[in-house]
This record gives C-alpha cells, structure tokens and sequence, in this order.
C-alpha cells in the first residue's frame, strides 16, 4: 500500500499535507476531505517539514496495513513535537477501531476523526489550530453526503466511483463491518451526477468500487441495481471505459452479465474474491459459495463472455487450512487459469471469530503456502500474456518512458496499481489519456510490448 501526498497552491497561509494510506474507497474519502479542504481555501504541500497540519487516512484491514498506520502517524507525530506543524490529525478505519487508544499513547495527535465522520475534517483542523482536541465517531451506519467536488489524485484521467459503504456478509476473518457499519448505497442520481463532474475534469475511466458492489441498491429499491447504474453511467458523454470491482461471486445475476455483455463502455473485466476453493475453509469463513457454485459462476462468465478478464483474491494459511486445503485450491487455480490472482497471508484480526479458531498456522506456512499459490500463478499469467501476443485491442495511455520512443498504457485487462501494463513503442506524441489501438508484439513477465496499429490516437 502506498501513500498519496497530494500537492496544490493557493493563496492560503496555511500548508496541508495530506497522506491516504489503505484501499481505494479509502482514497475517495481522502479525495472528499481534500475537496473540503480546498473549498475553504487551504494549499496543500508535499513537504513533511513545511506541513502546518498533517492529515493521516489510516487503514487496518490486515496487520500489515495496521503496522504501516500506526507507523506512520508515529512518523507525523515527530513533526507536530519537533517541525513547524500545528496539528496532526488522523482519520480512517484505525481511527475508527483504535480512537482512544491514538488519544491516550500519541499525544501529539490533535483530532481522530471515525470512519463516518470525515467530512468534519475542516471543523478538526480550525479546533486543532484554535488548541482544541477532537475525538468524533458518530453513528457507524452514517452515510457521508457532501456537496464538495472530490479532488481526484489519480492523475485525472481515471477515478474510482464510490457506489456503496458498509457490508452486510460478516465474513469470520473481516473486521470491516464492524468499522464501516452495514451496507448502504449512495443513491444513484447522485453518482451520476458525482460521475459527471468526473468526467468534465477529464475522467475518461471510472473505477466502480464498494466493499461489495454486486448487492448496489437492494437498501434503497429493493432489489439489485447495478446493472441499472451501469446504463445511466455508460450515457455519460467522455467516460470510455467503466470497470467494476468487489463483485461477490454468490451475487452476480444475470441481468448484471447481460449489461456487461452488451454496453461497449463496461469493460469485459470482474474482479470475483473467492478467498478459497476448499468447501470446509470456506464454510470456517463465514463465505456463501462452494466450489461447485464458483465453477458455475466462472463457468457461466466465460460462456457469456468469452474474453473476460478475471481476477480473484485468496486467503492462505486461515485457520485450521490443511496441506490437503491448501493442495485442493492449489488444483482449483490450476484449473481455473484466472487471468489475475492475489494471495494473502491469514491475519488475524482481534474481535473476530476466526481470530479465536482453534489451529492457528504458523506464520512461515502462511507463507510458504501463499508463496506456492503465486509461483503457479506466475506460470498462467505467463502463458496469459504470451496468447496475447499478435492481437490488437484498445489501451488507454498512462505516461510517456522518460528518455524513450515509449508510453506506458493499460489495457481493458489492466486496473490501475493492481495489474499489469502495456508498453506501446511510437515515435507518435500521446497524451496521457489518449485512447489508441495496439497490436501486441511481446510479453515480459505480467507485463506486454506492442506498436501502434490504427495509427490515429483518440
């Protein structure tokens, strides 16, 4: 996970320094502060030792993500006690889970706004500023409704759509529900309206993104509506590419598959997180699928449509797991030859079921377990990327290669920081954001090379 300092001028005397660290619907709440922020005329810097006020969107979803949290507000915490920073202030799903322990050991921090509560940001910082604490956590199914333009750090030209918060599933390895509350949609006049300032910024891809987006609109029309969504979206004049991520397997219907069938702007890609193909590790998970219902999903897909992109996410090493677990799913992904594939170590949350399971796996098994899982990966991701050699297909471009006749550009295939990259080798000048038409000419591990084959960029 990376952190996004974002970098502004404006006239106001005050510096802001901003790091969103975690998931990408975390990085639209980091988006919406900035946006607050900004309306109230705040500059924003890059510069930790030039920050009047630091502001840390923290994540805890694995232990890592909770390390590299807690890490850096310590970090932050040194420029509140030593540099020019008047106030720190921290944000997200820690703060959400751990607020009075941030209050009680960190000291140096000023306000911990919960996980429904961000868009008192301004309000935080004008009370830190003035030397007052703020700790506000209000009630965990609110849902955040602000009137403020986001401001997007991707770069422009893409952006996650934020659909829904919250989730109802209850996973036994996920503390997610207990921090972001049950699953509510956002109503979708105000995603396309949210969708169509977007675009006028120049957003030409929008990433739909919620802890589940397959179950969008079931709490506000009483039945599933993302299929629905997908067609008010796909009018909007200047978004080409929509892709659609979090997809629950058990939850995709037809009508969904029909709609990315059948509308030219719905990218043929789903993100599917199955976690494991074993059906007594996944029962220990709290999951709603069993091996049998996974095969019929990606069976049917792939029936529907024949060049979908799948990526899926595993869990090694959960509770109780065999080498017997471990080799079932191993001849699942083996079989199943999904296009993308990530692998995480179990960790175990505190305050979750399979946290108290008994037979714990040792670490190294873990990863010794999600290492095996990944090497095979590699292979199929290989042969992958080789049968795309000699085909042509549509990318979007990302940036130029400094100091070569190159561009870096995504495919249909490629979401943003997760996949894999195109290399398009022209002595044409792109832009960033320019659609053009590439045939394939090599690959390179998760990654291909080509040339320009209708040589008219859009």
């Amino acid at each position: 996970m990376e952190s996004i300092k974002i970098k502004e001028t404006t006239s106001f005397m005050m510096n802001i320094l901003f790091v969103s660290l975690g998931c990408d619907k975390n990085l639209v709440d980091s988006e919406v502060m900035l946006g607050l922020l900004s309306n109230k005329g705040y500059a924003f810097t890059d510069d930790e030792t030039e920050a009047d006020v630091i502001v840390v969107n923290t994540c805890c979803f694995i232990g890592d993500a909770k390390e590299e949290s807690v890490n850096t507000i310590l970090e932050m915490a040194e420029y509140r006690k030593a540099g020019k920073c008047k106030a720190l202030i921290v944000t997200g799903c820690l703060a959400q889970r751990y607020k009075q322990e941030i209050i009680d050991e960190i000291p140096e921090v000023d306000a911990v706004l919960g996980t429904t509560t961000y868009d008192s940001i301004v309000e935080a910082i004008e009370q830190a500023i003035g030397g007052e604490h703020m700790l506000k956590c209000e009630d965990i199914d609110r849902l955040v409704l602000t009137p403020a333009k986001r401001m997007l750090t991707t770069g422009g030209h893409y952006a996650h759509l934020k659909i829904a918060e919250g989730c109802d599933k209850h996973c036994t390895y996920c503390i997610i529900p207990k921090l972001r509350g049950n699953y509510r949609s956002f109503p979708m006049e105000r995603l396309i309206k949210e969708a169509e300032e977007l675009a006028e910024q120049g957003v030409k891809e929008l990433i739909l993104v919620a802890q589940e987006t397959t179950l969008y609109g079931t709490d506000l029309y009483g039945k599933k509506s993302l299929h629905l969504l997908l067609k008010e979206l796909c009018k909007i004049k200047g978004i080409r590419w929509i892709r659609v991520q979090y997809c629950y397997p058990e939850e995709i219907y037809d009508e969904l598959i029909q709609t990315i069938k059948e509308e030219p702007k719905v990218c043929h890609y789903l993100d599917l997180p199955i976690q494991h193909a074993s059906d007594r590790i996944l029962k220990r998970m709290g999951r709603r699928t069993s091996q049998a219902d996974l095969r019929a999903i990606v069976a049917k897909l792939r029936e529907e449509i024949p060049d979908i992109c799948l990526r899926t996410t595993l869990i090694s090493g959960f509770p109780g797991e065999t080498q017997e677990d471990h080799e079932e799913l191993m001849a699942f992904v083996d079989e199943m030859e999904f296009d993308r594939l990530g692998v995480f170590a179990y960790s175990p949350e505190e305050d979750t079921p399979a946290a108290t399971m008994p037979d714990q796996i040792p670490e190294e098994v873990k990863e010794e377990r999600r290492d095996e899982i990944m090497e095979l990966q590699q292979e199929i991701s290989f042969e992958k990327a080789e049968d795309m050699v000699g085909k042509s297909l549509w990318c979007m471009i990302e940036g130029k290669v400094a100091d070569e006749y190159a561009y870096v550009a995504r495919t249909y295939k490629d979401a943003p920081g997760v996949d894999g990259y195109l290399f398009v080798q022209t002595l044409e000048e792109l832009m960033s954001g320019d659609f053009v038409k590439v045939k394939v000419t090599g690959a390179d591990d998760y990654d291909l090379i080509g040339e320009i084959d209708d040589e008219s960029a859009e």
